[in-house]
């Protein structure tokens, strides 16, 4: 039998996660490259004894993490090659073995070069958080690939026949031949990561969804490798071109043989971001605690028995949150204890529990080795809160609390930890500028510290309802929630007055120089009028022809009226028979349920309801839902009434966090339906897009920002009513106010020219106005 790997050293000296891994072929074959979040690169080469590696070169230029790297082979103009590096600066920078700062920068992208690939000739692929690739020949950008809807998170080039391969956080692998798209493979059920060639006809990826995946180029999945517990950010060929090694979440390397996974390796850090083969078979993994460490199969390059023994200490020190996926819902009472380690595992990589005193121990089986190793100490409790009094080790240190923070999409949560005896502002200070975050962040992050350790009222409906097309009384979907144009004082979205201080009026009649006042907008768009009865009739007709299993009785339908007149109620909340009520009616055909929509999408801004349709457990189910109803032959109606459910939907923070998280299937559910020339809809529509600039206008996510700008310049592109138009000019204001780089994203769309036309074509004052807004933005 082959023997395991076994660690053989660190490479230590980089001040930041290391989010790339390569092996050099120059000034020797046994030489590493690394890339960090510090902003530089190293070159680790190979000491002349021992199983060492000492730092040889370290490259700087970058004003940003450095993110993917990759190794261009020699070329009369670089006989040595040339190191390349991609970055969240947007540049991908070229060096020689003898060059701190790059020989020549390469600028195209308008996002975070997250991945690239070297091919023949000289050819570099790159991969960008601005869902593109880019295919870059002599310096120059020769072809722009265009096809996936979100990140692009890999990138690989076949040599033999020119494919190349981008994987992407919309779920797709896509091969490209001559810059065109020959196949889209499907087949994960989260981001893809990462892409391995195996040979001219096959290839794997790994993926968000934890597997591995061995494909033909044809499309066909062949296998499917399952072991990882959490996203597998990173897959490398072994030697013999057919096993493997993968990294992940799940703090491990592993080994794969003969569709299996052969050895588990834990490493004692959050992340291993990634993994490379070296062609003397070792492997080297970089990770989230600064270091990146090479194990052997070769005893001539194993650690000294004592640092071997030191590292597995490491290992067995480390905390794990009871959180993890792999660990949830224990409940220490039920665990075996110690003594159950005398069974042996069932497969390489199973993780056993057991209760050791007060404390909850991990271990590890190691089917090479035939025994169970310790990983860890399980830290927090099963539902997901810090046992009050318990401390936590996190690098070394004890803490009252480690919190984890979803700071960036795609990325895994930062740690925060705290001691109660600590300035909470000092500390969110420090975990600012740590994990170089805005500066706007402060008083949320203090503020969160602070917590964690110490009614939408129904608009009125107008005495009488009129059809805004043809003056008739008749039931409308949504109607009641026309757009007014505002008067003097006016909100400029629902022409109703708002409140001006008295300190606020000009003391003097001179014309008040140009403002802006427009955005950035900061509250939510809702859609609250309704005329009830009018729904409600409607409901009555249409449940007539319902098949007996969805139809209501009169009873059902008196809850409905009941739930939403009693909405503005502060002493009455919706009761969950109401909304069973509620569900059962959403399962009308689509040609008939636009009532009930309508009915959601009054209710869905109370709390109760709001968490019932949005929460954790059943909101992917809901988005399901609501893309089913808006497909391409629904009626117009059952969109407009979604886009405006979806807008109040926002009102409550779990549905809110649902369209955060579901961000990607809305705006593709948008993009289906921006052509359709339909007022109210296409002002629901562009109401949905300035929701999501409120969200994310505090946020620092520039993939999230960026696909949203290029979002709103589609829909702008497409003729609008002038309400519409209004609605997404303050969504792009909302989006770029105070914010250079999203500023410099909507440059790139060329967003000023579409403006400027825009501008030339309106007569309404408020559309004219922000439109000036923001080209003087723009500038």
């Amino acid at each position: 039998m082959e023997p395991s790997f076994t660690f053989s050293c660190s490479l230590v000296g980089h001040e930041g996660d290391v989010r790339a891994i390569s092996a050099g072929t120059h000034p020797s074959e046994s030489s590493i490259l690394t890339a960090s979040r510090d902003r530089t690169s190293r070159l680790w080469v190979k000491s002349s004894e021992g199983a060492s590696y000492f730092e040889g070169l370290s490259m700087r230029g970058h004003e940003n993490f450095v993110s993917s790297l990759c190794v261009l082979p020699p070329s009369d103009k670089y006989p040595t090659g040339l190191i390349m590096t991609g970055s969240n600066d947007y540049n991908i920078n070229a060096y020689t073995l003898d060059s701190v700062l790059p020989v020549y920068t390469l600028k195209g992208h308008v996002n975070t070069v997250c991945c690239l690939a070297a091919g023949k000739f000289g050819t570099l692929l790159s991969g960008s958080w601005d869902t593109t690739a880019k295919v870059w020949l002599n310096e120059n950008n020769v072809m722009t690939l265009k096809g996936h809807e979100a990140t692009v998170w890999a990138v690989a080039i076949i040599p033999a026949n020119g494919i190349m391969l981008t994987g992407s956080a919309d779920k797709t692998i896509k091969a490209w031949r001559a810059g065109k798209c020959q196949q889209t493979l499907k087949g994960h059920t989260d981001c893809v990561r990462a892409i391995a060639i195996l040979s001219e006809t096959q290839f794997l990826s790994s993926s968000n969804d934890t597997t591995i995946r061995r494909w033909t180029i044809s499309g066909e999945c062949m296998f499917e490798y399952k072991g990882h517990t959490g996203f597998v950010y990173s897959i490398a060929l072994l030697p013999n071109g057919e096993d493997f090694v993968s990294s992940g979440e799940d703090r491990t390397v592993r080994v794969w043989r003969d569709g299996q996974c052969h050895q588990t390796i834990t490493l004692p850090a959050q992340s291993v971001w990634c993994v490379t083969c070296l062609p003397n078979g070792d492997i080297a993994a970089g990770s989230s605690d600064n270091m990146a460490r090479v194990f052997t199969r070769d005893h001539s390059r194993k650690a000294s028995a004592d640092e071997v023994e030191l590292f597995n200490q490491q290992v067995a020190s480390s905390a794990i949150p009871v959180q993890s996926s792999d660990l949830g819902g224990i409940r220490p009472e039920d665990l075996p204890g110690k003594d159950d380690l005398i069974n042996p595992g069932k497969k390489d990589g199973q993780t056993k529990l057991v209760k050791v005193g007060d404390n909850v121990e991990a271990y590890s089986w190691s089917q090479s080795e035939c025994k169970w190793t310790k990983i860890g100490d399980v830290v927090g409790s099963n539902d997901g809160k810090q046992t009050a009094g318990q401390k936590v080790m996190y690098e070394g240190k004890e803490y009252d609390y480690v919190f984890s923070v979803d700071i960036e999409e795609g990325r895994p949560e930062l740690k925060l930890p705290y001691n109660v005896a600590d300035d909470p502002w000092h500390v969110a200070q420090q975990f600012i500028h740590q994990h170089e975050l805005s500066q706007a962040y402060l008083e949320q992050v203090a503020n969160f510290i602070i917590s964690n350790t110490a009614g939408v009222t129904l608009g009125s409906a107008a005495p009488t309802y009129s059809d805004p097309f043809t003056g008739g009384g008749r039931y409308v979907p949504g109607g009641g929630a026309g757009v007014q144009q505002p008067t003097a004082g006016g909100d400029p979205f629902t022409g109703g007055s708002r409140h001006i201080p008295a300190s606020s009026v000009p003391m003097e009649t001179q014309p008040a120089p140009h403002r802006n006042i427009y955005f950035p907008k900061t509250s939510y768009i809702t859609f609250d009028t309704a005329n009830l009865q009018q729904i409600i009739g409607k409901l009555t007709e249409l449940n007539e022809s319902i098949a007996n299993e969805y139809k209501l009785e009169q009873s059902d339908i008196s809850q409905l009226k009941l739930m939403v007149e009693k909405l503005n109620d502060a002493n009455s909340s919706p009761t969950l028979d109401q909304v069973k009520i509620l569900q059962k009616a959403l399962k009308w055909p689509q040609d008939q349920v636009f009532p009930v929509l309508d009915i959601l999408r009054l209710c869905i801004r109370n709390q109760f309801v709001n968490k019932c349709f949005c929460n954790k457990q059943d909101g992917t189910s809901f988005i399901s839902y609501i893309q089913q109803v808006t497909s391409i032959n629904c009626k117009t109606a059952n969109k407009m009434l979604v886009f405006r459910t979806l807008c109040n939907a926002f009102q409550c923070d779990t549905g809110s966090n649902l369209l955060k998280n579901s961000r990607e299937e809305i705006t593709t559910l948008l993009m289906d339906c921006k052509s359709i020339k339909n007022k109210n809809l296409q002002i629901a529509l562009s109401s949905v897009l300035l929701n999501y600039a409120v969200q994310q206008h505090s946020e620092q996510n520039a993939e999230a920002k960026f696909e949203l700008l290029s979002a709103v310049a589609t829909v702008l592109e497409v003729e609008q009513e002038d309400e519409a138009n209004f609605r997404l000019v303050v969504a792009l204001g909302t989006l770029t106010h105070n914010d250079d780089d999203s500023k410099s994203l909507a440059k790139s769309l060329e967003i000023a020219q579409t403006i400027n036309r825009l501008q030339s074509k309106t007569t309404v004052q408020k559309l004219i106005d922000s439109a000036k807004g923001l080209s003087e933005i723009l500038q």
